[in-house]
């Protein structure tokens, strides 16, 4: 088992040293000029990623046929990953990071995990950042060597599973999950309907879900709330693919009330993935990535990390970030959607640190529209707790984003 990787206070201070003269306390940034970027993606549209989308009695339908197989980007999926490409491109050559043509070689880095998924999605992103250039995605040959984006998957001895289950329970409402559970009963009665679950004898309304800890991992939920969180994503894929409504959910189920379904998905993100002591471990070593890859000493102007929505919701948790995307509830990750950061200086040379979150709308996905050059793209800087200031709320200091980005107990 691998321990946790976390971020070193001497990497911190190489890589978060402001330039000579700089002054990082500066009050008003005054006009920031973009200097690099990291952006932390999910991949794009998949199927499920197993046969059974839900447990036993949940539903007796047969779920709807793929293009690729389980888990895989979907040819469309690819497709919508290039116009994010496309639309970055410009966008942030407009803003002069990049000349036109291929970028020089080393201003360019792409990561991914070792899932095939995250892979092609690197490489389409880059067919639209970059067509025709030489593309190379940097990723791990098995889940073993994986520590930047499946760090706790392998249980490492350091994760405190019952801190973890103590951490996340806090978030429960008064009345614990059974409490949660109710506050979303239309959804699972919604959710019931679609899924052809007889009521009042459906498990979505009958059984209870549950918290359940891991002696070194994240703590699982189980029962109806995971089980909503699953179909909903599925259901939306499926949205996002393209497929008839007649076929989406079986029919039984709209656009609108797809929207109502997700927020089961990020609701697991809240106990599962955001609760401090699960953010500061998970997301430490993508942290880490960030903070190298914004430094002096990293020659990359763009960084492409891409992974999973558990990543971007472990991101979320760790810097306490919150967004809605049209179209979807808040804090939830969309396919091809991305955490960013930017590293930004002013005329003195004072630099900062910009969060900001960017995405498709699910109607711009599902009809894979093109973007074009005024950047139809959802696109929004992020108040990042701990810093920035009444002239500058989304400014960062790189001596507060060091101290933000420091290793956690």
């Amino acid at each position: 088992m691998k321990p946790i990787l976390l971020l070193s206070a001497a990497l911190l201070a190489a890589c978060a040293a402001p330039a000579p003269g700089a002054d990082a306390s500066s009050p008003e940034p005054g006009p920031l000029k973009l200097e690099k970027v990291v952006m932390l993606m999910r991949h794009g549209i998949r199927p499920p990623t197993k046969p059974a989308v839900v447990p036993p009695g949940y539903s007796p339908e047969k779920w709807p046929d793929w293009p690729v197989d389980f888990g895989l980007l979907t040819p469309r999926g690819a497709a919508g990953v290039k116009l994010l490409g496309e639309s970055d491109r410009l966008y942030f050559g407009g803003r002069g990071l990049f000349p036109d043509g291929c970028p020089a070689a080393g201003t360019i880095v792409l990561k991914a995990s070792y899932k095939e998924r995250t892979i092609a999605t690197a490489q389409s992103w880059a067919a639209g950042f970059m067509p025709g250039c030489a593309t190379d995605v940097a990723h791990p040959a098995s889940p073993g060597d994986d520590a930047i984006f499946h760090g706790l998957d392998g249980g490492p001895a350091s994760f405190d599973g019952k801190r973890a289950f103590d951490a996340a329970l806090a978030q429960a409402p008064e009345g614990g999950l059974a409490a949660e559970t109710a506050r979303y009963r239309g959804e699972l009665t919604l959710l019931a309907r679609v899924l052809n679950c007889a009521l009042p004898a459906c498990p979505l309304i009958a059984e209870p879900s549950r918290l359940v800890a891991q002696p070194h991992d994240r703590p699982d939920i189980e029962g109806p709330l995971d089980v909503g969180s699953t179909a909903s994503q599925t259901l939306v894929l499926e949205y996002l693919e393209g497929k008839p409504m007649a076929e989406v959910g079986w029919g039984r189920v709209s656009r609108a009330e797809i929207e109502q379904l997700l927020r089961f998905h990020p609701l697991k993100f809240r106990y599962s993935n955001r609760p401090g002591y699960i953010a500061a471990a998970a997301a430490a070593p993508i942290v880490r990535e960030i903070v190298t890859a914004l430094g002096d000493q990293s020659p990359a102007r763009l960084t492409l990390l891409a992974g999973h929505d558990t990543n971007v919701a472990d991101l979320g948790g760790f810097f306490d970030l919150h967004w809605q995307v049209p179209s979807y509830p808040a804090d939830e990750v969309p396919p091809g959607s991305a955490l960013g950061f930017e590293l930004v200086s002013n005329a003195k040379g004072d630099r900062y640190v910009r969060a900001f979150y960017r995405a498709q709308t699910m109607d711009q996905l599902r009809n894979l529209e093109p973007l074009g050059s005024g950047d139809a793209l959802f696109r929004r800087y992020l108040a990042i707790p701990g810093c920035g200031n009444s002239a500058e709320p989304t400014a960062c200091s790189w001596s507060d984003f060091a101290r933000l980005a420091a290793p956690r107990g």
